[in-house]
């Protein structure tokens, strides 16, 4: 027999995310059988949008106030099991809660630790004095963990009693916590500067994969959705401005390609430019005086090209080429 998340996440379209269909799927397929995700895929897809839109579908529920988040008949946090603590209902986005990736990240921004203060009242392993961690505000939510592989290997180790059992066991307190939420990480595997996933990690969650958006149509419609708007474009700027990212993505002298953000990047700084000249809508001099620095940075080039040209000077031999044979330019447009 279905529940009610059930029945909620196998109507759900994701409307948040354009296109992806089989990472939608294969989400909704992890979701309804409760597991352990990770969406694996280069920057600017929307992976951290598509967690923001799972957290919004969750229901709404009932829990006590408190740092736990405890359920009202199974209370187990000191506040909620020696006092009456006031019960609110919370939707889905608002237990969702965030841990960025990070070299410098610590087991105790994840599971907690001792308050001084509170130890000297109550003891130091009293569970009185111990303040929860990210983990612990996530119960009955979704810890969205970004970036996971930039964290060392002990911070993977911190949540593999918490992702297979749904608790975390304190060092010295003789007691679990409970720690029931939905994870979701994200992680770049193209990524060089990364921290290398243990196998006992991998062999708690599922890894969905996501990639650019595979029609320009779709990419089109992300950016005009997104990006901000306050100079008209004409549509064979915009498209053009689109097509040209997407030859990048998929130039093999690139080792390093620019994301969807370059394109939301190109459509803003352009019109940001008209505004500065003055037009009435861009005009193909703005498209142009906005690529190098959108780009350059967002690409890199394979040893066999980085030692004969720059970044920039590559997108500029490429950009001349393009705007040539898509005709964009009129004559006289070009600095």
């Amino acid at each position: 027999m279905q529940t009610e998340i059930q029945k909620i996440i196998l109507k759900e379209e994701f409307l948040d995310i354009l296109g992806q269909k089989d990472a939608k799927n294969q989400i909704k397929s992890a979701l309804l059988s409760n597991r352990n995700i990770i969406i694996a895929g280069p920057p600017g897809i929307g992976k951290t949008t598509l967690a923001k839109n799972i957290a919004k579908v969750l229901s709404e529920k009932e829990v006590n106030d408190c740092d736990f988040h405890c359920l009202p008949k199974k209370p187990f946090c000191p506040k909620c099991k020696t006092g009456t603590p006031k019960q609110k209902k919370v939707k889905g986005k608002d237990l969702f809660v965030r841990i960025q990736g990070s070299p410098d990240l610590t087991a105790e921004d994840l599971i907690g630790d001792i308050d001084p203060i509170k130890a000297l009242k109550f003891g130091p392993f009293s569970v009185e004095a111990f303040t929860p961690g990210k983990i612990f505000k996530a119960n009955n939510g979704i810890l969205f963990f970004d970036e996971v592989n930039r964290c060392p290997e002990k911070l993977q180790n911190a949540l593999l009693q918490v992702l297979q059992e749904k608790k975390a066991t304190i060092g010295g307190y003789d007691v679990d916590f409970d720690a029931d939420f939905v994870f979701i990480g994200t992680m770049n595997p193209e990524d060089q500067n990364t921290e290398a996933l243990s196998d006992v990690f991998l062999d708690r969650v599922d890894i969905i994969h996501m990639d650019y958006p595979d029609k320009q149509s779709i990419e089109e419609e992300i950016v005009g959705k997104y990006g901000k708007q306050i100079a008209p474009v004409p549509n064979f700027l915009f498209s053009g401005m689109i097509e040209f990212v997407r030859i990048l993505r998929e130039d093999e002298s690139l080792e390093k390609v620019p994301s969807v953000r370059a394109s939301i990047g190109l459509y803003e700084r352009a019109q940001a430019n008209a505004l500065l000249d003055n037009n009435k809508s861009v005009t193909f001099k703005n498209f142009h005086d906005a690529v190098f620095s959108v780009l350059s940075h967002r690409i890199k080039l394979k040893p066999s090209k980085k030692y004969l040209q720059g970044p920039k000077e590559y997108i500029e031999e490429k950009f001349k080429a393009f705007s040539e044979n898509a005709g964009l330019a009129k004559e006289g447009e070009v600095p």
